[in-house]
């Protein structure tokens, strides 16, 4: 599978996309069983990001990939490194790592307004794909700022409490209070069928409604690396972490490590 010009030209302008259909039925059942295991099975870094009063549950899991082979195999051998890394025009893609998400039928809690790249040990261009496994209505959606891909970095807090633990107070600017005037902004977000996907720039800024809905939304969200991607450790603990790297990878080296294996590379390199 492979997109043409006029979408990554729009990638490139918007910082976020939507392709249709980017896995097959097979595939979003594997997806979906592969979401099942994650829940049944959660890591150290699985968290509900939601009150204990709300009526539905948040749940997230990160860097599933190596334990759950559906999860590698839709990573690795699906459509979606490949759309990746010809949006960021790169010549070869690492994966970054993987990301579940699930919002349960009712769920109040929003996932707040925020860019990914603050919280990562990376520079450098990325990309991640949003998949949903269940029809998103809409309302439902994520939701991506176009354009802000191209910057500034912005104050990234905790999603319940708001604390700054990764920069200093007043380091960064802080995000604009979209909320309080969403016309003032080019938000884009779609109704997606099981297997459509979202993709966006790590510097795009986002975030996702509630999910009032009798059903439930559960994502598989892939993340790529550019060619272009640097290590950058940080003095705090990034989200996802990676213990140790610091000391197998210096800073500003290239992402060559078996945690990134490539996933893609352009015809022809």
């Amino acid at each position: 599978m492979s997109v043409d010009e006029a979408l990554i030209e729009q990638f490139t302008e918007d910082g976020v996309v939507c392709v249709r259909g980017v896995l097959s039925a097979e595939e979003v059942a594997e997806a979906q069983a592969a979401i099942a295991a994650v829940q049944d099975s959660p890591s150290q870094l699985a968290q509900v990001a939601s009150a204990a009063d709300d009526p539905g549950e948040f749940f997230e899991d990160f860097c599933r990939w190596h334990e759950i082979a559906a999860v590698e195999q839709l990573a690795r051998h699906s459509a979606v490194p490949v759309i990746a890394g010809q949006l960021m025009r790169t010549p070869s893609v690492r994966l970054y790592h993987d990301h579940i998400l699930v919002k349960e039928g009712k769920t109040r809690q929003r996932t707040p307004w925020h860019q990914d790249q603050p919280y990562y040990n990376v520079d450098g261009c990325g990309v991640s794909a949003w998949i949903p496994v269940d029809p998103v209505p809409e309302a439902g959606c994520l939701e991506v700022v176009a354009g802000t891909h191209r910057g500034p970095w912005l104050m990234p807090r905790t999603f319940l409490s708001g604390e700054a633990k990764w920069f200093p107070e007043g380091t960064l600017g802080e995000l604009p209070d979209i909320e309080a005037d969403r016309d003032a902004f080019t938000i884009r977000r779609y109704e997606l069928q099981p297997g459509d996907a979202i993709f966006f720039d790590f510097l795009s800024v986002h975030g996702a409604p509630g999910f009032p809905f009798d059903g439930r939304r559960r994502v598989l969200s892939l993340r790529y690396l550019s060619d272009a991607a640097r290590h950058a450790p940080r003095r705090w603990r990034t989200s996802p972490p990676f213990e140790g790297l610091e000391s197998q990878l210096a800073e500003g080296e290239p992402m060559e490590h078996p945690l990134f294996p490539v996933v893609w590379s352009a015809p022809g390199d």
